[in-house]
């Protein structure tokens, strides 16, 4: 199977982080999966969820192996099972609703209570106000109600006596607002009860109790026996886990079975982890129940296992057939038919291949927006880095053809077309014809973006102020009366990476204009863009996604001749590096700045139907007002290089990375189109299939 394994990664002691993974468990989990048979992905889910989504949708695995914490609040360990029902993604674990109920103490204990599960006294303090400590019996532990790894729990979290309770519960609030559980200190020792759904035992899964047993020769002299933050960090080596747990077989048999009541009552899923207090008496108490236990190595639920016969990569294993066996998962990579919805893809790669070098004057630039035979390899390498396979496909006149009866399930477009103002809608047009998934902007958008004079009525008619701009064929027309002053730029109208964009396009006077237009006209054989010069500074800015897209932080264009009164960003600076540019990006504004550059993008991302990726280009003038320039559907994408991988990196994000998420819009276009096919199927069989025929009643045969 493709297996992603999410998880958050600890990477400092902080509180904090407790409940995350260290890089030694996540390691240990990966190996173990990868022994298991099934290709691996580590996904660290600590950034933006947007990213994790995206990165799982290039990935598009079969099961999603799940660690992850959450980083705040009290639904934490419920977002990401509930955002992989979202995608429709196999996950292993428990779901949304049992993580939330399960994370909340009180609110566990409340539903346990109606099941006839015994439970220490307890009372919730949301307010200091609402405390009521003459309900419960001394002593009493104070402890976070929506945290786990005993975050919170120390020796000095028990109180002998009410002035002792008020002042614990008054700090207790401080640092966990959310809410303290105050509880009756049950005088004995714990028991933990792990749990492993796939196990068939007598007790449905829950496996032999263990306990923890502590080395007060490293510890020192402990009051009370309790598992405390201390003992699961600072001091962790002094703890031991002792399987089975040193108790009597009728009471093992009694807390696995509460155990077995508790899991089904919660309905928690795959694994788990229950926490009892045996009382001196020998009564068991249910503390708390964690449905996402941890599974570093040396964890009790390995102990308990290991009695039933299965050690670390068996529990990794059960975990995973417990879930593939609830979703009835197939391992799509042994599967012989087509995937649908999950698994390797058959990735096709249209493009073309710069083959004629540009020189610096422009004279020759008639493959300047095509790819480097290095560019096209570092895009293949990236998509098939997410496990899919790259069929390359040359963006030739034999295209149709050969696409025709390429065995593809999308295609990574970055084909920029041969002639024309339409040139770049030419392979998804033909894309569409043939119900082919592809990442990026669709005909219409990709036509309308290269025509620079139409894109920029579109996104001022959407409020974007545009610099004024008047099209020429000839050079002869009369200059528009809107030009209100000196220098004017000249370009070609449908031409991209600067194209036509040189020293002499920012013109001075109204005969060098004509004199530029008629060379643009001529070595193009399109119209030229006249547009007011817009002195200041020059931006750039990513958008990646589709119905709301994400706006990654602004480049600047730093221009560093001081003598320049009127720096462009020109045709060869994008050919190498110059001292003349460099990059600043993040974008040094202040927030308000910031807010409304990024807001303009994102509305001339929109307002052009643009989709997966674009990126847009701005002028600030000396008032502070930025103009939209031009938008680029189709950005170039050579690492290290390229405006946009400059703009993912100044975001964290690496090459790869940016490929998957540029991938993974096709990728749901295509789960979304095989959800349709497999629906509309289904219907066909319904109406086709006969209805056999009703017998006739004795009495109307009579």
């Amino acid at each position: 199977m493709r297996i992603a394994l999410t998880h958050n990664l600890r990477l400092s002691d902080a509180e904090e982080e407790a409940e995350f993974d260290t890089e030694e468990t996540v390691n240990a989990l990966a190996q173990a999966i990868e022994r298991l048979g099934h290709r691996l992905e580590r996904f660290e889910v600590s950034g933006p969820a947007s990213r994790t989504v995206s990165a799982l949708e290039a990935y598009s695995p079969d099961l999603i192996f799940n660690t992850a914490e959450g980083r705040r609040g009290r639904f934490r360990e419920a977002f990401y099972p509930a955002l992989f029902d979202e995608l429709g993604i196999p996950y292993t674990g428990s779901d949304a609703y049992a993580l939330a109920v399960t994370l909340d103490k009180q609110l566990t204990k409340m539903i346990l209570r109606e099941h006839g599960v015994r439970t220490p006294g307890w009372q919730f303090v949301e307010r200091y106000a609402d405390l009521k400590p003459e309900a419960l019996h001394f002593p009493l532990i104070v402890k976070p109600n929506f945290e786990g790894s005993s975050k919170g729990i120390t020796q000095d979290s028990i109180a002998e006596n009410v002035e002792e309770l008020k002042l614990k519960v008054k700090r207790a609030l401080e640092s966990y607002p959310a809410g303290v559980l105050v509880e009756e200190y049950i005088v004995g020792r714990d028991l933990t009860v792990p749990f492993l759904q796939s196990v068939d035992n007598d007790f449905g899964g829950v496996l032999a109790p263990v306990e923890y047993v502590i080395d007060e020769k490293m510890t020192g002299p402990r009051r009370y026996g309790i598992y405390d933050y201390d003992l699961k960090t600072k001091l962790d080596k002094a703890v031991k886990v002792k399987a089975p747990a040193t108790v009597t077989p009728e009471m093992s048999d009694r807390v696995r079975t509460t155990a077995k009541a508790v899991f089904d009552v919660l309905d928690c899923r795959d694994l788990g982890r229950i926490d009892f207090r045996l009382s001196d008496a020998g009564v068991p108490y249910f503390l708390e129940i964690n449905a996402l236990p941890s599974l570093e190595p040396g964890a009790g639920i390995y102990a308990a296992a290991a009695l039933e016969g299965l050690h670390f990569d068996a529990v990794i294993g059960a975990v995973i057939d417990s879930a593939a066996k609830r979703y009835k998962v197939k391992d799509s990579s042994r599967s012989k038919s087509k995937p649908t919805r999950k698994g390797p893809l058959r990735v096709g790669f249209t493009f073309n291949v710069k083959r004629i070098k540009p020189t610096f004057d422009a004279s020759e630039d008639s493959h300047a927006e095509y790819d480097s035979p290095s560019t096209l390899q570092a895009i293949r390498e990236a998509i098939a880095s997410w496990g899919h396979e790259v069929i390359d496909l040359e963006a030739t006149p034999e295209l149709p053809a050969i696409l025709a009866t390429s065995p593809v399930d999308i295609v990574f477009n970055i084909a920029e077309g041969f002639r024309g103002r339409n040139r770049e809608a030419q392979v998804p047009a033909l894309l569409e014809l043939l119900d082919i998934p592809y990442t990026g902007s669709d005909p219409a958008t990709l036509s309308l973006a290269l025509d620079k004079g139409l894109a920029k009525k579109i996104v001022r008619q959407a409020g974007i102020p545009t610099p004024n701009f008047q099209l020429m064929t000839s050079g002869k027309e009369r200059l528009d009366k809107q030009f209100e002053k000196w220098p004017l730029m000249v370009k070609p109208v449908a031409e991209g990476s600067s194209k036509g964009v040189l020293k002499k396009s920012v013109c001075h006077s109204e005969a060098e204009l004509r004199e530029v237009v008629r060379e643009m006209v001529t070595k193009y054989q399109q119209p030229a863009l006249i547009e007011e010069f817009i002195g200041g500074r020059e931006f750039t800015v990513g958008l990646l996604g589709e119905r709301r897209p994400k706006v990654l932080a602004p480049m600047e264009i730093v221009f560093t001749d001081k003598t320049d009164k009127t720096p462009i960003y020109k045709f060869e600076d994008k050919l190498e590096e110059n001292d003349r540019i460099k990059y600043e990006v993040p974008a040094k504004l202040d927030p308000k700045q910031m807010d409304t550059l990024k807001s303009a993008a994102r509305v001339g991302f929109m307002a052009l139907g643009a989709r997966d990726v674009a990126r847009l280009d701005f002028r600030m003038d000396d008032k502070g007002r930025f103009y939209f320039l031009e938008c680029n559907p189709l950005p170039g994408l050579t690492p290290g290089w390229s405006d946009l991988v400059l703009i993912a990196q100044g975001e964290g994000m690496d090459y790869r990375t940016l490929i998957g998420e540029i991938l993974s819009g096709a990728i749901r276009r295509y789960k979304e189109r095989e959800a349709k096919r497999s629906a509309a199927q289904e219907r066909q069989l319904q109406t086709t299939t006969p209805t056999p025929p009703r017998p006739q009643s004795n009495e109307a045969q009579g």
